[in-house]
């Protein structure tokens, strides 16, 4: 069963930033940077499987060059397909309405 969670554009993110950065990281060396024991962390985030941590954030930010408002932007995209993927489109569109009221 294919999960409702997306994490398909801070994926691409860090593995775009990770590959085309000066010091072309392999998974295993971003993984280190960030404290884990091996490359399979980054190898899942990069395959959208889970998310960065949040208290991650920063230090990624830091280590692949990467502007927090494009981390930033990433994270929201992907809960905004989140949101659709569990209330569909309609569900979201009442959620906004009653949240303006």
């Amino acid at each position: 069963m294919e999960s409702k969670r997306s994490f398909q554009n801070i994926a691409r993110l860090i593995r775009d930033r990770r590959i085309n950065h000066p010091k072309n990281y392999s998974q295993s060396e971003l993984s280190q940077l960030l404290g884990y024991k091996n490359g399979q962390f980054i190898s899942n985030v990069e395959r959208a499987l889970c998310n960065i941590p949040l208290k991650m954030l920063t230090r990624v930010s830091e280590i692949l060059d990467i502007p927090e408002r494009d981390l930033k932007a990433a994270i929201l995209k992907d809960h905004e397909i989140t949101l659709d993927n569990f209330l569909g489109q309609e569900g979201i569109n009442q959620v906004i309405s009653e949240a303006s009221h």
